[in-house]
């Protein structure tokens, strides 16, 4: 049985986010959380609350915490908040601040 945590509207670009989470995918756990706390990225913060909730839905489970894999790791793109910067000559160029929805899934090998 799979263990899933999500972070849904996570103020970070998904283009940012997923090349931390494919360090992650298929590795075991212990090895992913070591993986995400020697990144120097923004977005492996973000990534580790969210292992660190899956494995916590594990442990509340009761399942053996020393065969689980990170099964499934993703990134989907959240909504777009859309802002507008003034510019000269009473123009306004729009700002796109994209959101991601970060899932993580662990499961027993």
């Amino acid at each position: 049985m799979a263990y899933t945590s999500k972070y849904r509207m996570a103020r970070i670009s998904p283009t940012k986010a997923r090349p931390v989470m494919d360090l992650i995918r298929g590795k075991r756990i212990d090895e992913a959380s070591t993986i995400l706390s020697m990144s120097k990225r923004r977005a492996a913060v973000l990534i580790k609350g969210v292992l660190d909730s899956a494995i916590a839905n594990a442990d509340q489970a009761e399942a053996n915490l020393r065969g689980l894999v990170v099964t499934d790791a993703r990134v989907d793109a959240g909504p777009t908040i859309k802002r507008y910067q003034p510019k000269d000559r009473g123009r306004a160029h729009p700002i796109l601040k994209r959101t991601s929805h970060l899932t993580v899934a662990v499961d027993s090998q």
